[in-house]
């Protein structure tokens, strides 16, 4: 028995590779970061850029505590451990009637990580429904790395549009119907994707990527990532500090420090990046 799955769910998360739903923010607390995340954006006049959306841990205080919260992290140590890293964090938001989507996929496949025990959850404020375009798992695909195809697809969210070299049995795939403030945990190597938002709500959704102490990156140059919970005691990632404001100058150039050595690792083998 785990702080907060049961026996059964951490085995059934192991087996099919995902677990949904966990409450772990009340309607209010996500109404709350919703109206945070939407005033930042009327602060830069629109849609941020796209390099903003991530590692904005260390850009804000409020977003930092969304990585740290206490009912996330006690799920995540119950498959994990208790010695925990955030790799990275995302909004990875759909307007309404947006074609934009995310194509099946390992979330493994460009991270240069040494082990694929990586989970990644997915905190909804706001609806994520089959109309919104909610996440979408083949349960049991975690087993094995399989191969992907860059594209570059206009439309597609991901980063080099990859796409897994696999055939997906649509009666076997599940969605994540999530509402404000729940949360879905799943696996690095679980295959996923999701549809455009044919609704008249904005789908937002903020995702961490948990990672326990001992891995490293095997595939770049050396990366960093924010100690939550435990402690570190291979030291094979920079530590990364928490932000005392929003925005903070300081914080701000070490993002784009830590982001574009990340970006190095993501788009290696290619010649994009977002900050072309």
């Amino acid at each position: 028995m785990g702080k907060v799955l049961s026996a059964a769910e951490i085995e059934n998360y192991r087996t099919e590779g995902y677990h949904t739903p966990l409450r772990v923010l009340t309607a209010g607390e996500a109404a709350g970061y919703r109206a945070k995340f939407e005033a930042w954006e009327r602060s830069v006049g629109g849609a941020p850029p796209r390099q903003y959306l991530q590692k904005c841990h260390l850009l804000f205080t409020w977003a930092n505590e969304l990585v740290r919260n206490p009912k996330v992290l006690d799920a995540v140590e119950d498959v994990l451990g208790p010695n925990l890293l955030v790799w990275s964090s995302q909004f990875f938001n759909k307007e309404p009637h947006s074609e934009d989507y995310v194509s099946w996929h390992q979330d493994a496949t460009y991270w240069g990580l040494s082990e694929h025990t990586e989970m990644s959850a997915w905190i909804a404020l706001a609806p994520s429904t089959p109309e919104s375009g909610c996440m979408r798992v083949v349960p049991g695909t975690h087993r094995e790395q399989v191969t992907h195809k860059d594209t570059f697809a206009g439309g597609n969210m991901l980063s080099r549009g990859q796409i897994a070299q696999l055939d997906v049995d649509d009666s076997k795939v599940v969605d994540l119907v999530l509402q404000p403030g729940e949360m879905s945990l799943h696996h690095v190597l679980i295959v996923h994707g999701s549809g455009p938002n044919t609704s008249d709500e904005r789908r937002i959704g903020f995702v961490t990527r948990y990672i326990p102490t001992h891995l490293k990156q095997v595939e770049g140059p050396r990366d960093s990532a924010l100690l939550v919970r435990g402690e570190d005691a291979y030291g094979h990632f920079e530590l990364e500090p928490d932000p005392v404001r929003d925005f903070d100058p300081e914080m701000v150039a070490l993002h784009k420090a830590v982001s574009e050595r990340q970006a190095k690792i993501l788009y290696r083998g290619t010649d994009k990046s977002p900050y072309a």
